[in-house]
């Protein structure tokens, strides 16, 4: 990646944090009012936490005996700085519209009251939204099955099953014991063919190997295949992808395959948007992965993000299987989503002939939180629609 992206992206997240605390400051101890020894301990509070953020992050880079718990507080504080930002930010409706429904302005005394009524309000609904939040993400996963009926599906091949995993995370909070977990319960699903739809993991291949080794012993009768994400581009792309073709995955790369021959229909995967930002030969390349094809055969797109739609109708494509946007993990996170993908969770129809099933993700990326999402292994059974 160019020096200047890493240092713009690093301006902007250090912008934010600071920027967020300052609020949180602004909100709970400058606007109320709080009395001396409380405001300064308070302030010192949010000071520490500002500052723990992008310390946390460096110390991630550390042996896991270290970066293990560094990442769950860090990462769980981040998750609730913007859950208690929302609330106040609700609050700040609030008291607007006290202000206007009055029509007039609330005198020093009162206006302190409301601000630390808002304050502990706004804090309380954080907390619970916090807590519900890691307790969602900590909680099994959930088995979705999903029906998909295919105009191009050969007849003898409907009950076909495709299991669906994709942004697993595998990294600071999330390891082996999570992944062994997901082996056994998608072998358990007699699956036909496994697809791992990108952002498989958060780290290099020398610090997670060991971690997604039990991948190794998924089994699908005509296969496992990955396309990357945007995150493995940020953990070494082309280690990952020579690693896992090591265990028996099967990376595809803006190319396609037969399944079941003649008689079957044909799978295609596209490395990630975003890849050609990250130089060598990677990109997505739609068209190169279904140029040729026999357009009278069933094809379904293994592709990261639910934006590269638009190209696979184009080009023929039946059903994209895409992840990404984790259905936004914390709400109200999928509004801000919508404003990216054309999609965000479940399946559509995108055109006469073209479906697209986003799934929610397998794991989570961040905050070890999900609220108003649920993580899921999707298990997608395909039949022919006359």
């Amino acid at each position: 990646m160019p020096i200047w992206r890493i240092v713009t992206f690093l301006s902007v997240v250090l912008g934010l944090t600071f920027g967020l605390h300052y609020f949180l400051w602004a909100r709970l101890v400058r606007d109320t009012g709080m009395s001396a020894p409380y405001g300064r301990a308070l302030t010192a509070l949010i000071a520490l936490l500002g500052v723990s953020l992008p310390l946390g992050f460096v110390l991630m880079r550390g042996p896991r005996s270290v970066s293990g718990p560094v990442s769950w507080i860090t990462f769980t504080w981040m998750g609730l700085v913007f859950l208690l930002f929302v609330s106040l930010l609700l609050g700040d409706v609030v008291q607007f519209a006290l202000k206007v429904f009055r029509q007039g302005a609330i005198d020093g005394g009162r206006r302190e009251v409301l601000a630390r009524t808002v304050g502990g309000a706004a804090a309380a609904l954080a907390f619970v939204a916090g807590s519900v939040g890691v307790a969602n993400a900590l909680a099994e996963v959930r088995e979705r099955r999903v029906a998909v009926r295919l105009k191009k599906l050969p007849a003898h091949l409907s009950g076909y099953r495709v299991v669906q995993l994709t942004d697993v995370h595998v990294g600071p909070t999330i390891g082996r014991a999570f992944v062994e977990e997901l082996v056994r319960r998608v072998n358990a699903l007699n699956p036909d063919l496994v697809a791992i739809t990108g952002d498989l993991v958060d780290g290099s291949v020398a610090e997670l190997a060991h971690h997604v080794e039990p991948l190794s012993r998924l089994r699908a009768k005509d296969g496992v295949f990955f396309v990357t994400g945007n995150h493995e581009y940020y953990s070494g792309a082309d280690e990952w992808i020579a690693h896992l073709g090591s265990i028996g995955i099967r990376v595809l790369r803006n190319e396609r395959v037969a399944i079941r021959g003649a008689e079957g229909f044909d799978l295609a995967g596209v490395d990630d948007v975003h890849a050609s930002q990250f130089g060598g030969d990677h990109g997505m390349d739609v068209r190169r992965a279904l140029a040729g094809r026999d357009e009278a055969r069933a094809c379904v797109l293994l592709a990261h993000q639910p934006k590269a739609i638009e190209a696979a109708a184009q080009l023929g494509a039946c059903l994209q299987l895409s992840g990404h946007t984790h259905a936004g993990q914390i709400f109200p996170f999928t509004y801000l989503v919508k404003l990216d993908q054309p999609y965000v969770r479940g399946l559509h129809r995108h055109a006469a002939t073209t479906q697209i099933y986003v799934s929610e993700g397998t794991g989570y990326w961040g905050p070890p939180m999900r609220l108003g999402t649920w993580a899921e292994i999707t298990c997608l059974e395909l039949s022919r629609d006359a």
